[in-house]
């Protein structure tokens, strides 16, 4: 067999993709913000797979809000998404310094720290809300730390995405069961591990659960890990400080 060239327009992405990212990562979080706020609306009026998905999951947690509220907490969950892409640079490829001092504060490192002053592990469960790139690079910067991960679509970004989540000494684990057990490893040698709970596993790796009154197919590899190791399990954000930067929590 023999490999297929990656397409000239993949190989342009990947470079136009990189160069955004190296450019965003010299500025200041706050200007980010600054064009996510007028890039935002524009998302919500042009993009109408994004508009879709955000409007049928606001009715869903809020069935009896306004159509007008629920518009408006769509529009402001956009220009965070925006948000969040214009900040990989900073999370990636800014100086760590730079990353680190836009970190204003941490609530709730005791938790990580007495856990494994107790010899057990720790599991962060890091949803997809304010920015997970800052959580990951504060956390691999302060613990052993180990994350599933998958390859994106655009093969020419991984080695800057890997990289980027890697540069602080994070360990990137497949989503296999190699992957599993490499996690288990990391849980039982007391060091920390990240899950994103909001994504849905592959078909024979979870089970449906009630979410918002709706059956939602969800993961069971937390209890697994759990049952396996007692290690402790906590949640992490990065949530956005207007003007300033962020807070951990």
């Amino acid at each position: 067999m023999t490999e297929q060239a990656t397409p000239p327009a993949s190989r342009f992405q990947a470079r136009a993709i990189a160069t955004l990212w190296r450019t965003l990562s010299r500025w200041p979080v706050r200007w980010l913000w600054r064009i996510a706020a007028l890039v935002g609306p524009q998302v919500y009026r042009f993009s109408k797979r994004e508009r879709k998905v955000t409007e049928i999951n606001l009715k869903v947690v809020h069935p009896d809000a306004p159509a007008s509220q629920r518009q408006s907490l769509a529009k402001q969950s956009l220009q965070h998404s925006t948000a969040t892409m214009l900040e990989l640079g900073h999370a990636w490829m800014a100086p760590p310094e730079k990353v680190e001092a836009s970190i204003l504060a941490v609530h709730g490192r005791d938790k990580l720290d007495s856990a494994r002053a107790e010899g057990r592990g720790v599991i962060v469960l890091a949803p997809h809300f304010g920015n997970w790139e800052v959580l990951n690079f504060w956390l691999s910067s302060h613990f052993p730390f180990t994350a599933m991960y998958e390859p994106p679509k655009i093969a020419e970004l991984e080695p800057i995405i890997r990289h980027g989540r890697e540069r602080m000494g994070a360990k990137l684990v497949p989503t296999n069961p190699r992957g599993v057990a490499a996690l288990l490893k990391a849980l039982k040698r007391s060091e920390a591990i990240g899950i994103l709970p909001d994504q849905e596993p592959d078909w024979g790796s979870g089970v449906f659960a009630p979410f918002y009154g709706h059956d939602s197919y969800t993961a069971t590899l937390l209890p697994k890990l759990v049952a396996r190791t007692q290690a402790r399990v906590v949640t992490g954000v990065a949530l956005r400080i207007p003007g300033k930067g962020f807070e951990i929590h």
